[in-house]
């Protein structure tokens, strides 16, 4: 017997599955671009508004009240990702994050100096290394990917890495086509130059449970809405690095790590929400520590997920005019596919699947270089993603109706 809730107590904690839409229940498969939020995440960001609202380090009940929250998310966090509470910054998304990491790095670097960045990534992983291309006369270096299989090549990364690497930048999950790259063969990559290693987490985050020490990354950036949180991101750092980054900040500010990274007043409603999804996540599952709750709640959901994920990628593959873009069902993954229909438009079939309460995402997904190698520029394709609260009706219904618009 599972010691892990059931599909049906998971689904009980999201109201937006009660949602219809031209008399379908819906179903959000759009959980690569934002996942649904569970009540318990609202109320405790409710709660915090209503009952601890204040800016920090101030001697009154309330101010005291928000840096204990911050510091009670931040050990959340850290429970998260297996790092310490002390290398966990906020900020509004991975991608402002990560523009903020780069400008702190690239003070240090000029010509001569190179980052290695990948076609998988997120353009968000791609473009904060370009403006310091711009700005510090760098040379980035771009490894290939195989459009045939998704994945990355190895060996085009390892020909782009050289003595003069200072950061290699790669996704550990395409948001485009759920490919999961081992970032820690990257990470030892990087190290056997004396370079650095940022992982762009966002879409790995929610499928698999992150593990910085194995990583053996310096840096790793994810988003709280991937994973049923609000609004906001996340970025682990080895201590000693965010001690001595030369960030932007304001000379009053806390000079401490991980608070010099922060600029300005934080999002803490959203801080606390973070804290709350990342619970959720937890108490789906037995345990004795967070950490080993939220292992047996993730091995679980995979499972689950992984077996539906099958059904849709066989399905689907068999469908006329159909086709699915990504590794194999056998390869590492997360439950996310991509897909065309011959002679239709993606934004054709969303607007088709979405009128039977289907509710898909189209284009290029900020994975811009990606869809190009496919081939599918401007148009873009359409992305299915799965969720913890995916049932297997769900998939039904989609793969019906793309059986239908095939016809």
């Amino acid at each position: 017997m599972s010691t892990v809730a059931t599909l049906e107590q998971i689904r009980a904690h999201f109201p937006a599955l009660e949602r219809a839409h031209n008399g379908h229940p819906v179903a959000y498969f759009d959980g690569p671009g934002g996942t649904q939020v569970p009540r318990a995440v609202v109320e405790a960001m409710t709660e915090y508004l209503y009952d601890h609202n204040a800016n920090t380090h101030w001697h009154y009940p309330s101010s005291h009240e928000t840096d204990e929250l911050i510091a009670d998310a931040r050990r959340a966090v850290g429970d998260f990702l297996n790092a310490r509470p002390d290398e966990i910054a906020f900020g509004a998304n991975m991608t402002t994050l990560t523009f903020h990491l780069a400008r702190a790095l690239g003070r240090g670097w000029g010509p001569g100096d190179e980052v290695v960045i990948t076609e998988l990534d997120h353009h968000a992983n791609q473009a904060p290394w370009r403006a310091i291309e711009r700005e510090r006369g760098i040379t980035i270096r771009v490894a290939k990917f195989h459009p045939g299989r998704g994945e990355l090549d190895w060996e085009s990364l390892a020909a782009c890495i050289t003595p003069r690497t200072k950061l290699v930048a790669i996704g550990a999950g395409s948001n485009a086509l759920g490919t999961v790259t081992d970032v820690s063969r990257a990470a030892d990559m990087a190290h056997a130059v004396g370079a650095l290693c940022f992982v762009d987490a966002v879409h790995y985050a929610p499928h698999f449970l992150v593990d910085v020490r194995r990583s053996r990354c310096d840096f790793l950036a994810c988003s709280s809405y991937k994973f049923h949180g609000p609004h906001i991101g996340i970025l682990y750092g080895r201590h000693e690095l965010l001690a001595s980054l030369d960030v932007p900040k304001l000379a009053p500010a806390p000079n401490e790590a991980p608070d010099r990274l922060e600029t300005g007043t934080q999002n803490h409603e959203g801080i606390i929400g973070t804290m709350a999804a990342i619970d959720f996540l937890a108490d789906l599952a037995h345990g004795d520590t967070r950490r080993e709750r939220l292992q047996r709640s993730y091995d679980e959901i995979h499972r689950r997920s992984h077996s539906l994920f099958a059904q849709l990628w066989g399905a689907l593959g068999e469908i006329d005019g159909v086709t699915v873009y990504g590794p194999s069902v056998d390869a590492p993954r997360t439950s996310t596919l991509a897909f065309a229909l011959k002679d239709h438009k993606a934004l054709a079939v969303a607007e088709f699947c979405a009128a039977r309460g289907l509710f898909v995402s189209h284009g290029d997904f900020y994975a811009s270089t990606v869809v190009d190698r496919l081939g599918h520029q401007p148009d873009g394709l359409v992305r299915i993603g799965l969720a913890c609260y995916t049932a297997g009706e769900e998939i039904d219904r989609l793969i019906r109706s793309v059986q239908v618009l095939a016809r």
